[in-house]
């Protein structure tokens, strides 16, 4: 046991994160992302029985964004089919950035949805969560610690 480490934060999931370098790219995603086909070229962990909104507050407690960028944390685009659509994660996930970020909202950024896959491709991990929300994927950007 650690003291102050956030109890959702497995030890394989400490490690992949101590393990990131500045600029390294992680995801947290949803149920429905295709997690294991999407990470051949990275590491995927399982965080069954998670939410995704848990998983960020847990790991912004212990990981900087990125200072350097404009947008270290990138959310997918809506598709047009779904653009009215109410996504009141989204809300959530401001707040637990605000939280820890001083940029708030401004921290913010979304890709097209295939060009999210693609980025996903070049992450240094996926978390594959349990979450149901659709369009509750998010990217996170490492900083440094200071």
């Amino acid at each position: 046991m650690l003291k102050n480490i956030p109890a959702i934060l497995s030890p394989e999931l400490l490690k992949t994160l101590c393990e990131m370098g500045h600029s390294d790219r992680i995801i947290i995603a949803d149920g429905n992302f295709p997690a294991e086909s999407m990470g051949k070229n990275c590491k995927v962990i399982r965080a069954d029985g998670h939410g995704v909104p848990e998983l960020l507050d847990a790991i912004l407690q212990v990981m900087p964004l990125d200072a350097y960028v404009e947008t270290p944390v990138m959310l997918m685009e809506r598709m047009k089919c779904d653009l009215d659509m109410e996504l009141p994660l989204w809300t959530r996930y401001e707040q637990i950035v605000v939280a820890h970020d001083e940029r708030g909202a401004q921290a913010f950024g979304a890709y097209e949805r295939f060009e999210f896959y693609r980025q996903a491709q070049r992450c240094f991990c996926i978390i594959q969560t349990s979450e149901q929300s659709q369009y509750a994927n998010i990217i996170l950007q490492k900083g440094i610690v200071k």
